[in-house]
């Protein structure tokens, strides 16, 4: 069958060999339809993506049609449209056993350190599959996204008494953006770019947005020198997750979902004065799945204008390259199969 492998840094090759996925048991043969492009994918080609080793196949933004199945729980069948939750955990583990299968002991994600769905088709764990009737295809694909800005909102422990902080613009703080909303907080967006901070006013809704360099002073002002209670970063930029720490109001709380390969640095004073509360947060979890499915289901989140870019499988390289530039001005970009 073909696929797409990253056979290294800045460097893709299409195959036609690649072989085809046995049926084992406990597991699907999964069609893939669509393949939605995230920024670990652009890390990871880049050659600067944590847990990465190469070759790779990418892709676990997923969804499909199951071609074969054996007996399940789950009620699956040959025919069924699923969306793929791609963070193979053990349920062994100490956070397995307490339902955080997000960060299991020996968590394996497809696309990072097992192969992804970067090919026509894949074996998937049943467990890892959700049915998505209703969908369209390319809403399926974008649960894995939205999910993990659902995990983040939860992680945060948001209500609608919370000032929230949102800073990175790309479809993870979108989703962020979007889940806080839901819940009644004031939300402001925080980018460098000003083009996608008009785009999370028109998509996510936000109260206010805020041009990454002038801050101090517009955050002080927009709280009436508080500063925000929660503050996520989702930027994956070392500069801008130690200058978070400045971003947190007196006993507020910073959660990580952006992720770098380095270390971040406070001053013990400012983080012990204001008594942070100070959270990673990885992936998502089925629940988080199944929120973020019910919301598009009824209709409360519209990912057609999230996809800004999009292209047949067979074009993927050659328009992967114009995806890197900055003025491609891609927000999420959609491989068709």
């Amino acid at each position: 069958m073909k696929g797409i492998v990253c056979q290294g840094i800045g460097e893709f090759q299409y195959r036609e060999d690649l072989p085809e996925p046995s049926l084992l048991e406990g597991e699907a043969i999964v069609r893939i339809k669509r393949i939605g492009i995230c920024g670990t994918d652009l890390h990871a080609f880049r050659g600067n993506q944590p847990f990465f080793t190469y070759p790779r196949i990418l892709g676990h933004e997923l969804s499909g049609i199951i071609e074969q199945v054996g007996a399940n729980e789950e009620g699956l069948k040959p025919g069924d449209t699923v969306c793929v939750i791609p963070y193979i955990h053990c349920g062994e583990c100490l956070p397995c056993l307490r339902g955080k299968t997000n960060c299991c002991r020996s968590l394996k994600v497809m696309g990072v350190h097992i192969d992804g769905g970067m090919r026509e088709r894949i074996s998937v764990p049943i467990r890892h599959l959700m049915r998505t009737e209703g969908l369209t295809l390319d809403q399926a694909a974008l649960i894995e996204p939205l999910a993990i800005g659902a995990h983040g909102v939860k992680r945060a422990n948001v209500t609608r008494k919370d000032t929230v902080l949102v800073i990175g613009a790309g479809p993870i703080g979108l989703g962020i953006m979007l889940f806080a909303k839901a819940l009644g907080a004031t939300v402001m967006a925080m980018d460098m770019n000003a083009d996608r901070l008009a785009f999370c006013k028109a998509w996510a809704k936000v109260d206010h947005t805020i041009q990454a360099g002038e801050e101090p002073s517009v955050l002080s002002a927009l709280t009436n020198g508080e500063f925000p209670s929660i503050v996520l970063d989702a930027t994956g930029n070392q500069q801008s997750m130690n200058n978070a720490f400045h971003r947190v109001a007196h006993g507020g709380t910073l959660v990580y979902v952006g992720l770098i390969q380095g270390d971040i640095t406070f001053q013990d004073p400012e983080f012990h004065k204001r008594e942070l509360t100070l959270m990673g947060s990885r992936n998502a979890t089925r629940d988080d799945f199944h929120d973020v499915m019910k919301r598009i289901s009824e209709g409360g989140i519209d990912v057609n204008p999230y996809i800004t870019h999009r292209c047949r499988f067979d074009d993927l390289i050659q328009e992967f390259q114009g995806w890197l530039r900055p003025s491609a001005k891609v927000m999420k970009a959609m491989v068709e199969l």
